[in-house]
């Protein structure tokens, strides 16, 4: 075992000890409250973006590129990580993360625009991304500088990704579905690591949304209103 191996193991034995009782509710059973569709990316800390240290609340699904959708031998469905905790745990709430400087859909974009060459296992993933940001890139500003259009992509694939949820049949209509993105790469203009709401059940006008949630005005955000 490598030595970085050997301090996470260290740092497993302070986690058991601080959650010793943590587990006493949820040993048998679990209701999480929200379930959450993050990009896989060391940098997106999925748990402590929320402030989260216990067990049972958050139902964390990951994957590169923040996707919702897997293909089944009778086409596309909600990928059966987030519908889970939907179908069988009561959960109502599902957040779908994208984040800045998104690595999957970068690789994406570039296969759009000039096709690239990547092992068979990430080439299946940014299949599944294309025909979702395809349209997307089509809809770019005339000249926008490459960073900012991935960024802009970044948005536009959190919409699609919240959208095939909206529309599909497996997802009860009481569900709430929310779209965000993190930002540590002060893209927004607020602080690193802060998650800015661009999307709530297929609504993006920012005016309508801050108008309906005005307790969190100032976390409602987004760079492109296409």
């Amino acid at each position: 075992m490598r030595q970085v191996f050997i301090e996470l193991l260290e740092r497993n034995a302070d986690h058991a000890e601080a959650h010793q009782s943590a587990f006493d509710d949820v040993q048998e059973s679990q209701r999480p409250d929200v379930v959450t569709v993050c990009c896989s990316d060391s940098r997106v800390l999925q748990d402590a973006m929320w402030g989260n240290g216990e067990p049972g609340q958050i139902f964390t699904c990951g994957n590169i590129g923040n996707r919702v959708v897997q293909r089944t031998e009778s086409g596309t469905a909600v990928s059966g990580d987030v519908l889970y905790p939907v179908a069988h745990t009561g959960t109502e709430t599902i957040v779908v993360v994208g984040h800045t400087g998104c690595g999957a859909v970068t690789a994406t974009y570039d296969d759009l625009i000039e096709g690239v060459s990547e092992p068979a296992g990430i080439t299946h993933c940014l299949e599944l991304l294309k025909p979702h940001l395809e349209s997307g890139v089509d809809r770019l500003p005339e000249g926008i500088a490459r960073a900012d259009a991935i960024n802009h992509l970044v948005e536009y694939n959190v919409d699609r990704q919240v959208a095939f949820l909206e529309e599909s049949d497996d997802v009860p209509d009481g569900v709430d579905v929310v779209g965000v993105v993190y930002d540590f790469q002060d893209v927004y203009g607020g602080r690193r690591g802060e998650v800015h709401v661009i999307n709530v059940n297929g609504e993006t006008d920012l005016e309508a949304l801050r108008d309906e949630y005005a307790e969190v005005e100032s976390r409602i955000d987004r760079l492109w209103e296409y």
